[in-house]
């Protein structure tokens, strides 16, 4: 049973990996309850504290770059509460992400050479011969042992009934294993404990396997193999990974001009003189990477480098052309590939997504392009996404004509509504108590994809926005959300007073955070709700908080009187997961 630590938890709709939905402690969950009962709150954000300086400590950051291509440092956030995943849903998850990358390997071999998938019809040739990863001059080509891509992110999500399901394959130049390296390091330091009550899988021997991996990649073996990380450069926003890698691989970091090419090989520039190297960790994409192949005006890139890996001189991973498969629209056709090229069913489950090559589908898109969000299926990062709910007339009639012209380069995903589809909703509801995000005042679009990426996880079932009073869905706001914004019901209105009116008619109580109010929210006995979030600067406007049924104060101390929003936003939801079933 758990204790005081839970009173009064109750776990929502969406999947809660320490309580059932009876709010009973999962199996795997007792353990680290007792620990987190015995520390207490105030030896826990001690511990948080601890984490957090040594995240500084070690220089463990990332840069973010808004629209204005303005680059800021960040510290790697972590979250102490760990997340227990038994052995068994573990070992489910190894079999499935081993299974898809198998398949997605032998599509994209297949892609170069045989073309075998398209001639018997199961994915049309035409989103990939479209794509602008697909590089032609790989035809006949197979890297060693037909591996392309040697490093796989593969994004997953829960469901509500736990499953884990992908949500997008990464396969270019995938960012992100040194921050999971660090975050266990961290965690090792400051909550030991965890680690000697519970059997913690090991991921120590990740550089260990890359090195391994990289040394099986070089071509041609040689009895001394030199190896290198090549990186665009320090501005670059994963530079602390390339550096960090590199550190503790124990070879070099290099940018373009410390290499060049000299008959049909690879040099490293030294004091000692030229040293050859066989292969290379490259973290810069295809378009950027030689410009003698591919972009000309590319200066981080190595003049011949390409040529030398056609001619087997040099090993890259992950390879050249392995782009093909990072797709939106090829994302789709993944489950077929792993029954076509290994005779299995799926393992793991995807996201639905909307394809535009389908004519029902392209239907639904083109029809509704006002409340979609609509993404090109080859870009990443966020880019070239269309807002439909605040795009001008022109651009959707631009997007339309994209579409029509060249529907497989287009996917939609995000669906958006506006105070009409929001009591729609309401209406159709049965016995479920509903729980809302509403953002008034949130012009800062990092917060706002923050808040998103929390609300996704803690299972809000929508998002409000006040359209006049808050910043746009901009890109910035998609990559920040880390794909919460595909999974959330987003709805736009321009009357936010007249929205908390009509979630009142149903019932829902609205709450409204406030440093000025003495409530908190544990006093609140609550059915269903929204909660209202404004900047940290000005907060809420006053007619919107004097229409809330309550206001609360999340902060108790004398010094600092107000958090941000999208801390704030985290910890409201996780307070309310605990009073709203």
């Amino acid at each position: 049973m758990a204790g005081k630590l839970w009173d009064n938890y109750n776990a929502t709709k969406a999947y809660d990996g320490y309580f059932t939905s009876e709010n009973k402690l999962r199996k795997h969950a007792v353990i680290i309850s007792n620990i987190l009962e015995r520390y207490g709150k105030d030896k826990l954000q001690e511990i948080e504290k601890n984490c957090q300086s040594t995240i500084s400590a070690r220089g463990i950051n990332f840069r973010v770059y808004a629209a204005n291509n303005r680059a800021e440092e960040k510290k790697w956030p972590l979250d102490i509460i760990p997340r227990i995943i038994p052995k068994a849903q573990w070992n489910k998850v190894t079999k499935g992400l081993k299974q898809r990358v198998k398949a997605l390997n032998l599509f994209i071999d297949d892609v170069y050479n045989q073309k075998k998938i398209f001639k018997d019809n199961v994915v049309p040739r035409e989103i990939i011969f479209n794509s602008p990863y697909y590089v032609k001059e790989c035809e006949g080509f197979s890297p060693k042992y037909k591996s392309w891509a040697n490093i796989s992110g593969v994004d997953l999500i829960r469901n509500k009934n736990g499953d884990y399901l992908v949500l997008e394959d990464n396969l270019r130049v995938p960012s992100g294993v040194s921050y999971m390296l660090e975050n266990r390091m961290v965690m090792r330091d400051v909550f030991p404990e965890l680690f000697t009550r519970y059997k913690v899988a090991s991921i120590h021997q990740y550089t260990n396997k890359l090195f391994n991996c990289m040394n099986e990649c070089i071509p041609k073996k040689t009895a001394h193999p030199h190896m290198v990380v090549l990186t665009p450069g320090i501005y670059n926003s994963a530079y602390f990974e390339h550096s960090f890698l590199a550190e503790q691989m124990g070879i070099a970091l290099v940018e373009g001009k410390d290499l060049f090419v000299e008959n049909d090989n690879v040099y490293m520039k030294t004091v000692k003189g030229p040293l050859k190297v066989d292969c290379i960790y490259r973290r810069l994409d295809d378009n950027f990477l030689d410009p003698k192949a591919f972009n000309k005006d590319s200066v981080i890139g190595v003049p011949g480098l390409f040529k030398c890996w056609l001619k087997k001189n040099v090993g890259i991973i992950n390879a050249v052309g392995t782009g093909v498969a990072d797709d939106k629209v090829v994302y789709s056709y993944v489950n077929r590939m792993i029954v076509y090229y290994l005779g299995e069913q799926p393992i793991l489950n995807q996201v639905e997504t909307y394809l535009c090559h389908d004519e029902s589908q392209k239907k639904y898109v083109l029809e509704n392009l006002s409340k979609l969000v609509v993404k090109p299926a080859n870009a990443s990062g966020g880019y070239g996404i269309m807002i439909g709910p605040k795009a001008p007339k022109e651009e959707r009639e631009e997007v339309i004509k994209k579409i029509k012209k060249n529907p497989q380069a287009t996917v939609s995903s995000m669906d958006i509504g506006d105070l009409r589809d929001l009591k729609s909703y309401l209406e159709n509801l049965s016995d479920e108590v509903p729980t809302f995000v509403v953002l008034d005042n949130v012009i800062d679009p990092r917060n706002m994809g923050a808040i998103m990426r929390s609300s996704a996880i803690y299972g809000v079932d929508g998002i409000i926005i006040n359209k006049n009073h808050c910043s746009p869905l901009t890109e910035v706001v998609h990559r920040t959300s880390s794909g919460g914004s595909d999974l959330l019901k987003i709805y736009m209105v321009s009357n936010l007073i007249n929205c908390v009116k009509a979630l009142q008619d149903f019932g829902i109580e609205v709450i409204g955070l406030s440093e000025h109010s003495d409530q908190t929210i544990d006093q609140l006995s609550l059915s269903g709700t929204a909660l209202v979030l404004g900047s940290e600067e000005k907060g809420i406007r006053e007619k919107t908080l004097l229409n809330c049924d309550h206001q609360i104060n999340l902060v108790r101390n004398d010094k600092i009187n107000s958090l941000n929003v999208a801390v704030a936003a985290g910890i409201a939801l996780s307070e309310l997961k605990k009073i709203n079933g």
